[in-house]
């Protein structure tokens, strides 16, 4: 296995920190339970759009996911407030306690560093110029420049496109198994953080990395062990 010069992150998860979206949640009067299922419900949603030919826009679907799930779940306030403050919430999300020091340590390494998002680049911006690490990000991209959502075929062929360089000198850095088995069937190198323990889905393409934490990748690139 070649040691790639490319690592596009996922943002969503793999980098943020969404845990604090269930207090947005309890704020409108829903249950914090509603946080998880709303962004399930947002993929399933931006997934079915992609299969079907669309491209669409990740708050867009977000918001509508929400007007589709709040009703009866016990909000206080309007929907369309209920709504507005959730949304909100995905701009002033942190990053998880790894991601800073993994990210300098990467790019110490000589590594050229993408983010690929199905969400907007704001909020990757927001999150990496409090911590100072926007600057070692080479360029910030998201699927609404790309023909489709990941995993389709085409968002990574994206990225690839605009770093000039081939999949196979890349490697995507994500939470998600159906994001790792995306980037791997459209030839990219890949690694999985499991932050969680939990177990990875026999269906997807096996990780050529699985790691705890993202501070373990530098090692783990200068010691393959596939």
């Amino acid at each position: 296995m070649n040691s790639p010069s490319v690592i596009v992150f996922d943002v969503n998860e793999t980098l943020s920190d969404m845990t604090s979206m269930a207090a947005r949640f309890v704020e409108t009067g829903a249950p914090a339970s509603l946080a998880k299922l709303w962004f399930a419900t947002l993929l399933r949603d931006g997934f079915a759009l992609t299969a079907a030919g669309d491209n669409p826009g990740f708050t867009q679907i977000g918001a509508e996911a929400l007007r589709g799930l709040l009703p009866g779940a016990g909000i206080t306030s309007g929907l369309d407030d209920a709504v507005d403050h959730i949304m909100e919430g995905m701009a002033s999300l942190g990053l998880h306690p790894d991601v800073t020091e993994g990210i300098r340590a990467l790019k110490t390494e000589g590594y050229r560093l993408i983010t690929l998002t199905n969400g907007s680049t704001q909020i990757a911006e927001n999150m990496f110029a409090p911590a100072g690490i926007l600057k070692d990000f080479e360029a910030l991209l998201s699927v609404e420049q790309s023909p489709a959502w990941k995993p389709n075929p085409a968002a990574y062929a994206y990225a690839a496109g605009v770093c000039g360089t081939s999949p196979a000198q890349m490697l995507l850095v994500a939470v998600h198994p159906w994001d790792v088995h995306g980037a791997a069937r459209a030839g990219m190198q890949t690694a999985w953080i499991n932050r969680t323990g939990a177990s990875y889905p026999a269906s997807f393409s096996t990780p050529d990395h699985t790691l705890t934490t993202l501070t373990d990748l530098p090692e783990a690139l200068r010691n393959p062990t596939r």
